[in-house]
């Protein structure tokens, strides 16, 4: 006999709740749970493939490691020593930054990774980290800190309520939302229109959320920044910027309008194609509609000027007073907290960047953090410092960094490569251990990172839908054990006793806050409050009971547990977002800062560029619905239909470069080069060509059966490392110039 099991999807931002059918161990069929009080039913076509995934012979169940030249399958325990064997070795012999560390996308999507990936980073205290993060969102972390205060202070846009969006470098229906947690986006888009409301999409093609849109402006790739910086132009010069209630709480207004006195209209046609009185038109449309919402995502931060085109697309939705308040652009208030619900309101310490640098470009940190791109170099040049260990976490940084085919080369040189993956990928076949995590299903999930930055406050647990197959561990006790091995404690300490450790160090940390509701309660009182549970459901009661939504044990009897979660399967609907200004502010002044001197020190560098000249052609990339990055390639619901790794590109520059469609053509870049299938479409702008990422899937030693066969191009091979985003690190993929012949 079935029964129904429920499930938050985990292959994107939408987090959709997910109905299965099962019987037994098996999943007869996924459907939308109408009842979920987020996604209302919705469902893509990568929620319907978890079953795929959780039944890929290709997945991995039992721990690698390397003999000789194979990876075979060997015990956890196995495992465990040849780890504890090189590493401890490694960081005494070449002290700890020998050891560099990757964590990937699927941090985002796994409750283990995001709680529990710091067990590990913080036990091998190296300055060598690197994420996903300088590959696609980088940009809008440092602006959000500069104008609000924290790197996840991102306003997110009340798609529900507003009367105009403007959508920039993003494509909601493909990628169901980035930084902007909305399933259904499609249904949102359409609501904003039905309640008499535009959707306005700044795109170099005709995307799928183009042509739903109310108007598409094809603008040049890399130019957001000029176009929206011309817009506050006009505001100012008009006198249509209106900070309303958000006056008293801004800083820099003036010298924001000073410094973008010479970005007028004209100037920014000329740069970034879109017409000067276009642009008038666009701001005043802005400036006078009852509510709207920029929304800027990927388009805007993997490109030379990320940081000033993530920071132009807050400061209109300041300037025009829409930020703060429904139908804007508003910050959150997860259920689990996030930096700009903790420590004093309205006021806090910023951040400070370049409190180091790369070893051998010098490049510095962000965030503690230094960029992906560097991690080649980093590998290759001898010297104190080099890098000759390794972990990914839930990454495949050889398909998803620039310059992969140099870091495939690279790892092949490492003393010691860990992986914690799913499958043998691009990366994880250089390994000399790979650890396996469970299927989805055998693990609970709570979205802590991407409630965030959901459209609307939620609370939703899924506990896991199987038990654990005989022989896997849970992920969040492989970090510990890892964790406990690179910071010298061994491979022997019983995992309760790390689990334990590393619970208590939660819960030591926000008790001894001044500012944390909880400040003064007994640590020993809470750990016993939250027993028996352990592991990562310990964690998220102790983050739902502690946060602005919770009990605080008690002092707040109404508030949220986790064990009114599970009372509540479709979730718990906390409302829509609302106005947090000032108390959500952490810079240093308590103010929104509108004149950063880091960034506004940029602007010259944004008024020296010049567009290609005629007849150059320029790269960006582009998501589909049924891809997710590199790691959904092996799941054939997912790959079935046409093919969908093909070049872009408008006739005219088809013509005259000789590439036909359904043909094959050459594209070479400074930083590499590659054949792929044409596709000639009017969707393209002239002179843009266009390339999906994640793809090349024909590795030598990848154990990816369905991948293979749909294999695709590595885009990324024509992303030159060394040429980068100078504020944040952010590699630049987008409008990146090209060749293009017959192959």
């Amino acid at each position: 006999m079935s029964e129904q099991r429920l499930r938050i999807c985990p292959f994107c931002e939408a987090t959709c709740g997910l109905a299965l059918e099962v019987r037994g161990r098996e999943v007869l069929s996924v459907a939308g749970d109408a009842a979920d009080v987020f996604s209302r039913g919705h469902l893509c076509p990568k929620g319907v493939a978890i079953a795929e995934l959780d039944r890929d012979p290709d997945r991995l169940r039992t721990p690698l490691v390397r003999r000789g030249n194979e990876l075979v399958e060997a015990s956890w325990e196995e495992a465990f020593a040849v780890v504890a064997s090189l590493l401890p070795r490694l960081q005494a012999e070449h002290g700890r930054d020998a050891v560099g560390v990757f964590v990937g996308n699927a941090a985002a999507h796994s409750l283990a990774l995001s709680l529990y990936n710091g067990a590990l980073v913080g036990g091998l205290r190296t300055r060598n980290f690197f994420s996903a993060g300088t590959t696609d969102q980088q940009p809008k972390q440092v602006a959000a800190a500069a104008l609000f205060g924290t790197a996840v202070s991102i306003p997110i846009p009340d798609v529900d309520h507003t009367q105009l969006l403007w959508v920039l470098g993003a494509n909601p229906l493909a990628s169901n939302g980035s930084l902007m947690t909305a399933p259904g986006i499609g249904r949102r888009l359409r609501g904003i229109q039905e309640r008499g409301g535009r959707v306005v999409v700044f795109d170099p093609r005709r995307s799928e959320t183009a042509a739903l849109a109310d108007e598409h402006v094809a603008l040049r790739p890399g130019t957001d920044a000029h176009l929206l910086f011309a817009v506050a132009n006009v505001l100012f010069a008009e006198e249509r910027a209106a900070l309303g209630r958000l006056a008293p709480h801004v800083a820099g207004l003036a010298e924001l309008e000073e410094a973008l006195r010479d970005f007028r209209p004209e100037w920014a046609a000329a740069r970034c194609g879109v017409g000067a009185e276009t642009i008038r038109r666009l701001a005043r449309e802005l400036a006078a509609a009852p509510s709207a919402a920029v929304y800027g995502r990927i388009g805007t931060c993997t490109q030379s000027f990320g940081v000033l085109a993530s920071f132009a697309v807050d400061v209109l939705n300041v300037l025009t007073g829409n930020f703060d308040r429904p139908g804007g652009a508003l910050l959150t208030r997860p259920a689990t907290g996030a930096l700009h619900t903790v420590g004093p309101p309205g006021r806090g310490r910023g951040h400070r960047f370049g409190r180091f640098a790369s070893r051998v470009r010098g490049f510095p940190e962000v965030f503690r953090e230094l960029p992906n791109a560097v991690i080649t170099e980093e590998i290759l040049t001898p010297g104190p410092g080099q890098i000759r260990a390794f972990v990914t976490l839930g990454g495949n940084p050889v398909l998803s960094t620039p310059g992969g085919q140099h870091l495939a080369e690279a790892l092949a040189t490492l003393e010691l490569l860990v992986c914690c993956d799913v499958y043998v990928n691009e990366t994880s076949r250089f390994a000399h251990v790979v650890f396996p995590a469970p299927s989805p299903l055998e693990q609970p999930h709570y979205d802590v990172l991407l409630s965030q930055f959901a459209v609307r406050d939620v609370a939703r647990w899924s506990p896991a839908v199987f038990p654990l197959t005989p022989g896997a561990r849970p992920e969040w006790q492989t970090l510990l054990r890892l964790g406990a091995i690179a910071n010298g404690a061994g491979d022997a300490v019983p995992v309760e006793a790390l689990d334990e450790s590393w619970a208590r160090s939660r819960v030591e940390r926000t008790l001894g806050d001044p500012a944390s509701p909880l400040h003064g309660l007994s640590v020993d009182a809470v750990m016993e409050a939250l027993t028996p549970r352990t592991g990562p459901e310990r964690l998220v009661d102790f983050s739902l009971r502690a946060g602005p939504w919770g009990d605080h044990f008690g002092t707040r009897p109404d508030g949220l547990t986790l064990a009114k979660l599970e009372a509540a399967p479709h979730g718990i609907d906390l409302g829509p977002l609302g106005s947090r200004i000032p108390d959500a502010l952490r810079t240093p002044s308590g103010k929104i800062e509108l004149a950063p001197p880091a960034l506004l020190a940029d602007l010259p560098r944004l008024r020296a560029w010049h567009p290609p000249e005629a007849g150059a052609l320029v790269l960006i990339g582009r998501r589909h619905v049924r891809s997710k990055n590199s790691w959904m390639h092996n799941l054939p619901r997912l790959v079935k239909g046409r093919a969908r790794c093909t070049l872009l590109i408008h006739p005219d520059d088809a013509e005259r470069t000789g590439v036909v469609h359904g043909g094959r053509a050459r594209v070479a870049s400074k930083g590499g080069a590659l054949v792929a299938g044409v596709e000639v479409t009017r969707a393209m702008r002239p002179g843009v060509v266009s390339l999906p990422h994640g793809f090349g899937h024909d590795a030598e030693g990848a154990r990816m059966g369905v991948a293979r066969a749909h294999a695709g191009v590595n885009s990324n091979v024509l992303a030159a490392s060394d040429v980068l985003e100078p504020l944040s690190g952010n590699a630049v993929l987008n409008g990146i110039p090209v060749d293009v012949s017959p192959a």
